[in-house]
């Protein structure tokens, strides 16, 4: 009886794996013989030239012997699509020639392709966070400022309270800005921190009130403003597209860069999902907008038409109660409160 049960087993996941490797990538039409990659370029932009679902680009640069790493390609390299086995596959040509001779050449990893434009994010994601509750509420803060000024600047000294941990000389000033409420629960899911500056340690973090240098600003330093050791957030150039393992349920972006209405391609949004909700960084996300209600004169009632897929949104900072992503895509202009799913 154990015997063939493991054999319907076996033959379960036989049919389900192929069923999933004949799941092939549909291509665009008119996609080009040949590209000469371009500085500027990056990986989701090319893929999305081949490729419907540019997320699935890993299978389109699949089992190719001549890219080990498809983040590594750089501006003058030529790729060219052919077929394996049925399956479309991205070869590569260098743009220059290399010599068969045994020395070595170094290529500045600056200069390879990446994924996404990270100059986009990159100083987004450095002078800014998601906080949450209970970490603001617990942190230390600027009690006062030297001589009892209201607003310091660099060389300044400020008295800080609250918790500093054993060890930490350095700190970040933060500010707490707008609150981030869920639309559909209303739970508080945290707050938008701006980076301030920096400060560093003179005085013992034992003490009740303690001294620190201001030794960089993006703004004033004001009474209140939050003092959070330094963490080290580096930006992974080699983020892996695709799609979440789990459905989403009642996603929705509930906010954009800069507090406008108005969301179009490269901007950064807020999500009410988070790590809470198994949501991870290079997580894509499809982009709807609601169907509206109109009015059905045959049966003379009000019905709602089906929500409209919109847009794509790749998840590049996930906090535990919310994440920040990049629009890659929109096929309209998109908005804050228009919903997120699964793509």
């Amino acid at each position: 009886m154990k015997t063939r049960s493991l054999s319907v087993c076996l033959l379960l996941i036989t049919l389900l794996l192929s069923g999933w490797l004949q799941a092939a990538v549909e291509l665009n039409e008119d996609i080009p013989e040949t590209y000469i990659v371009k500085k500027g370029d990056t990986l989701w932009g090319i893929s999305g030239m081949y490729l419907r679902e540019p997320w699935r680009w890993p299978e389109l640069w699949d089992v190719n012997p001549q890219i080990d790493n498809p983040h590594l390609i750089y501006p003058g390299d030529q790729l060219y699509l052919v077929w394996v086995d049925g399956e479309p596959r991205l070869r590569l040509r260098r743009g220059r020639d290399v010599k068969l001779v045994p020395n070595m050449r170094v290529t500045p990893l600056n200069l390879a392709i990446p994924v996404i434009p990270l100059d986009q994010i990159g100083p987004w994601l450095r002078a800014n966070r998601i906080m949450g509750v209970d970490d603001l509420n617990n942190s230390a803060y600027v009690v006062a400022g030297d001589q009892e000024n209201l607003i310091s600047a660099p060389g300044d000294r400020v008295f800080g309270r609250g918790p500093f941990p054993d060890g930490e000389r350095a700190y970040g000033i933060y500010r707490a800005g707008q609150a981030f409420i869920d639309p559909v629960t209303e739970e508080l899911l945290g707050y938008q921190a701006h980076d301030i500056g920096n400060a560093k340690l003179l005085s013992s973090n034992k003490q009740e009130v303690t001294e620190l240098e201001v030794t960089r600003v993006t703004e004033e330093v004001r009474i209140g403003d939050r003092l959070l050791p330094m963490e080290e957030r580096i930006l992974d150039a080699t983020f892996h597209p695709r799609a979440p393992e789990q459905s989403f349920e009642e996603g929705y972006m509930i906010a954009v860069d800069g507090g406008l209405s108005q969301i179009g391609e490269m901007s950064i949004v807020v999500i009410n999902k988070g790590k809470r909700d198994g949501l991870q960084i290079g997580h894509v996300l499809a982009v709807y907008q609601s169907g509206p209600l109109v009015f059905d004169k045959v049966s003379e009632t009000n019905v709602k038409l089906p929500d409209t897929r919109a847009g794509l949104a790749m998840v590049f900072e996930a906090f535990e109660k919310a994440s920040y992503a990049l629009v890659l895509k929109a096929s309209r202009p998109l908005k804050v409160m228009d919903k997120v799913k699964n793509p």
